[in-house]
């Protein structure tokens, strides 16, 4: 019996070609010396931060994804009620708790929890966006000395909120770039990211203009946002055997998903 080493492609084609002998191949496909059923690799795109597609990983960790987003989810969707001034809260101040565990701290540790599994991409956004709630978090609260700071000198109300319409600014091109890598995944996944960064944009010239109406509008869009990450997190959750209900992703023109289901 003879062995022969298997051959290390270096296309996205050949990646993710399949030798298929007979009708029971065609569920499976090659990628790298890895061969996986290709079910568990394309519903990948539905519950984490993986824009391609890739082999599942080789530890034995559970998906970090669906806890990052749901902190994501969660303060996204109440801070936007506070900047849309829903039912009268025009305050953000009770947000803060919230900022801190849940968006930011649980987010970050599972940011770092995607380096385990091997995601790139994932650790860079909930990492990211966990270190966001943080820093957003120290700027409200009053033991920073942030406000007290600008307080104290002239024009110091108006020099802050310059600042922060900059930050704003800077989160937005910073996920415009991560926007541009979910382009060839799902459509539920690029509509959040692509949402975010309209958010962004829209509350940053909310403090640089500055504008209310622009602020209320970021608001309005972070709301859709936070309920679409929290598509993506019943999706990283839900499976056939805890759920009746279980999402199937919508892959987006020109993704190698989109591309082998049309083929299949």
């Amino acid at each position: 019996m003879s062995y022969e080493e298997p051959a290390i492609h270096n296309d996205q084609e050949s990646v993710i070609g399949t030798n298929a002998k007979d009708s029971s191949d065609a569920a499976y496909i090659t990628i790298g010396r890895t061969r996986v059923p290709i079910e568990d690799v394309l519903t990948a795109y539905a519950g984490t931060l993986n824009p391609g597609i890739a082999a599942p990983s080789t530890h034995r960790f559970a998906n970090p994804t669906p806890v990052g987003l749901g902190g994501f989810a969660m303060t996204t969707f109440c801070l936007s009620i506070a900047n849309f001034q829903g039912f009268g809260i025009k305050l953000p101040n009770a947000i803060v708790p919230l900022a801190v565990f849940y968006g930011g701290l649980t987010q970050l540790l599972a940011g770092m929890w995607e380096i385990a599994v091997e995601n790139t991409f994932g650790a860079v956004a909930l990492s990211g966006y966990g270190s966001f709630w943080l820093s957003w978090a120290c700027i409200n609260i009053p033991w920073f000395g942030v406000s007290q700071a600008y307080a104290a000198v002239d024009d110091g109300p108006r020099m802050m909120q310059k600042f922060v319409g900059f930050y704003l600014l800077a989160w937005c091109i910073f996920t415009t770039g991560m926007c541009v890598c979910t382009v060839k995944s799902t459509l539920a996944f690029f509509a959040m990211f692509f949402l975010l960064s309209v958010t962004f944009l829209l509350l940053a010239i909310g403090e640089l203009c500055p504008s209310e109406g622009a602020t209320k509008a970021g608001g309005i869009v972070g709301i859709i946002v936070g309920v679409i990450a929290w598509y993506n997190t019943f999706a990283g959750v839900a499976t056939k055997e805890n759920s009746y209900i279980t999402v199937r992703p919508i892959y987006l023109p020109g993704s190698a998903g989109f591309t082998k289901l049309k083929s299949a």
